[in-house]
């Protein structure tokens, strides 16, 4: 019986996407999973790739145009037979046979909605994989205050992990904990509760998806946990343009808070995320930053 099965969706991450199921195909037990790849209209000869490929368990889904991530993932679960689908970035490693031991665990406690593992850099530090949902105090901090020590402590951070600041917040992922919410990377849910909430909006393109998914599945009563005991490498930002992950997080945040806040509170988050961005332009200006100081500055007008 298939117990698991994997997700990934690809935009032109042809090498990436092979060593990814590489790593799969190494550690994972065959008779336990299924692979289904949603190529997003890859012109990096992805294509020929996965229709030359004759890898066991494998189905592929031929996209004419980028539908994005969480559309595709819905693909990727109407064709899916197992009692869980793993949610997998295509630029991520199996380092070793998590499965087993995470599809008990999550067995083992019906109340989970959605369980993830740490997500480490090639060179084994620590990312940052999920947080708590984006309410004005923790946007405010976010864009502001957040790199001071303690604040976290005071407000729950919508991202924990600071990776430019002297307290990036690695700490916090080393502990088993209950987030808001994980990150897209890796999500391990089980099928009838993907169904209940009827998958990603697909309001969506790319990046707080997840955020919005994890949101409604807590909504339903579930837990999202968040377990270092298991592990996979995350190489991070293979299908998006740099720089493109900050504006199109911005949009996403606010797309979160057209559909689940009060209409009041879209000026005042319009507001923080202006400040935050002035604030970043202002430092990358001083700093000779030019590309990052365009970024922001780019941000500012568009948010």
């Amino acid at each position: 019986m298939i117990k698991v099965s994997i997700i990934i969706t690809s935009f032109n991450t042809k090498p990436i996407l092979a060593a990814c199921l590489k790593s799969i195909y190494e550690y994972f037990d065959n008779d336990l999973y299924e692979i289904i790849i949603i190529d997003n209209a890859s012109t990096d000869g992805s294509v020929k790739f996965l229709r030359n490929n004759k890898m066991q368990n494998l189905k592929v889904i031929f996209n004419k145009r980028n539908i994005g991530f969480g559309a595709a993932n819905n693909l990727g679960a109407k064709l899916a037979k197992g009692k869980f689908l793993m949610l997998l970035n295509s630029d991520t490693l199996i380092t070793n046979n998590i499965l087993p031991g995470m599809v008990d665990w999550i067995e083992k406690h019906d109340n989970i909605g959605v369980l993830s593992c740490s997500l480490t850099n090639k060179d084994g530090s620590i990312q940052g994989t999920g947080g708590f949902f984006p309410t004005l105090p923790r946007v405010f901090s976010w864009m502001t205050i957040q790199d001071l020590p303690f604040v976290d402590s005071l407000i729950k951070p919508f991202h924990p992990m600071k990776e430019k600041s002297l307290m990036t917040g690695a700490y916090f992922y080393k502990s088993q904990r209950e987030l808001d919410w994980v990150t897209g990377a890796f999500m391990l849910i089980p099928r009838n509760v993907y169904k209940k909430v009827s998958g990603f909006d697909t309001d969506y393109f790319m990046y707080t998806e997840e955020v919005d998914l994890c949101f409604r599945i807590k909504t339903l009563g579930y837990k999202v946990y968040y377990n270092p005991e298991w592990q996979i490498v995350h190489l991070g930002g293979s299908s998006g343009k740099t720089g493109d992950n900050i504006i199109r997080e911005f949009e996403g945040v606010k797309i979160f808070y057209q559909k689940h806040y009060p209409k009041w509170q879209m000026p005042i988050l319009r507001l923080l995320l202006k400040k935050g961005s002035l604030l970043r332009m202002l430092f990358y200006k001083l700093t000779e930053k030019q590309e990052s100081y365009q970024l922001y500055r780019k941000a500012f007008y568009e948010v």
